[in-house]
């Protein structure tokens, strides 16, 4: 069966100059992570002491689906009158996914909160990491992987792996 999805871990650290009707907040701030168009998501605890300052710390896994192009991160205090929502950042996919970074990569990100009038409130720092699938060695393998393939004939002191790295010169990439 093939999987839709692919595991995110989300660590939510904090977040700067919350403000609720252009006052900072005082407490009872939290945030909340979901997937593009879904209804699953994942929420932080609530920073009872921190203030417009809020620092929560703590790694949420989210299953994201492969055809989802961003996910949200969304800030919201507890009040007298309810959950208010502060600011939401919208996540590019493509802010940690692609190029020349391995899988697993870790990645430390800002973003700016913007309230329900699209006006800036704040920024939320987090980290964000795909999780790497574990591979199921084989008995017949080595203990230890390699990355190329076998160069030269093992009897005449040969049977090195051969390992190219893109490295980018000018306007041309060669392989090293």
């Amino acid at each position: 069966m093939a999987t839709t999805s692919r595991k995110l871990e989300i660590r939510v650290i904090s977040a700067e100059n919350l403000q609720l009707d252009r006052k900072p907040i005082k407490k009872n701030a939290f945030a909340t992570v979901r997937a593009e168009k879904d209804s699953q998501f994942r929420t932080t605890d609530m920073d009872t002491e921190g203030g417009a300052y809020p620092k929560w710390n703590e790694k949420l896994v989210l299953d994201l689906p492969f055809h989802a192009r961003s996910f949200t991160v969304e800030i919201q205090c507890k009040t007298s009158y309810g959950v208010r929502k502060i600011g939401t950042a919208k996540i590019p996919v493509s802010d940690f996914m692609g190029g020349f970074v391995p899988e697993g990569y870790l990645h430390f990100l800002s973003y700016r909160l913007r309230d329900n009038r699209g006006e800036r409130n704040g920024i939320v720092n987090i980290s964000v990491r795909m999780q790497v699938p574990e591979l199921k060695a084989c008995a017949a393998t080595s203990s230890h992987s390699s990355m190329g393939f076998p160069v030269g004939d093992s009897s005449f002191g040969g049977g090195s792996v051969a390992t190219g790295v893109p490295v980018w010169y000018g306007a041309y990439q060669k392989n090293y």
